[in-house]
């Protein structure tokens, strides 16, 4: 599984990380890689709840891709 993360910076100049395949998977940060580090992280948060609720399946593999 590939999970795209697109970035933007927002007018007061934080960064916007987004992973659009995970529903709610935004964070902010003071620099593009601090925004492109939490979105990962909260990323892998999100899919460790699914395979422990046996919504993902056991053997994933990921790889994020920013663009």
């Amino acid at each position: 599984m590939t999970l795209r993360i697109e970035i933007e910076r927002e007018a007061d100049g934080r960064w916007l990380a987004e992973v659009p395949d995970l529903a709610g998977v935004m964070t902010y940060g003071t620099t593009r890689d601090e925004a492109v580090t939490r979105v990962q992280a909260l990323a892998l948060r999100v899919l460790a709840e699914r395979l422990e609720h046996g919504e993902a399946k056991a053997d994933l593999q990921i790889t994020f891709q920013a663009a």
